[in-house]
């Protein structure tokens, strides 16, 4: 036996309690039956939880980087530039021909 099975886990709440759209405490990650259970699971079963936490901390801190990484990928101010055809204005109306 490690040495850290000999003491029970402590709760993964960090008083964050919300939930999100997917069912997961937006601060510990758990699932209802998850946090309602925590108390009564075995030492393997709280174990098994912080697991799948921990898989699924990763997903959420990849998605928000991905969306950070998209998000500097636009242009600055929301808009894109625009590119002059030759016989239009800095306004883009149409020059006439001469």
């Amino acid at each position: 036996m490690e040495q850290l099975e000999i003491f029970p886990l402590q709760s993964p709440c960090i008083g964050v309690c919300e939930v999100n759209n997917k069912g997961y405490c937006k601060g510990c990650l758990r699932n209802r039956e998850e946090r309602f259970n925590w108390l009564v699971m075995t030492h393997a079963e709280q174990q098994e939880v912080m697991r799948l936490c921990r898989g699924r901390k990763a997903r959420v801190e990849a998605a928000r980087r991905k969306a950070r990484e998209a998000a500097e990928a636009e242009p600055q101010g929301g808009q894109a530039e625009l590119t002059l055809l030759p016989d239009q204005d800095e306004r883009g109306a149409l020059i006439p021909p001469r």
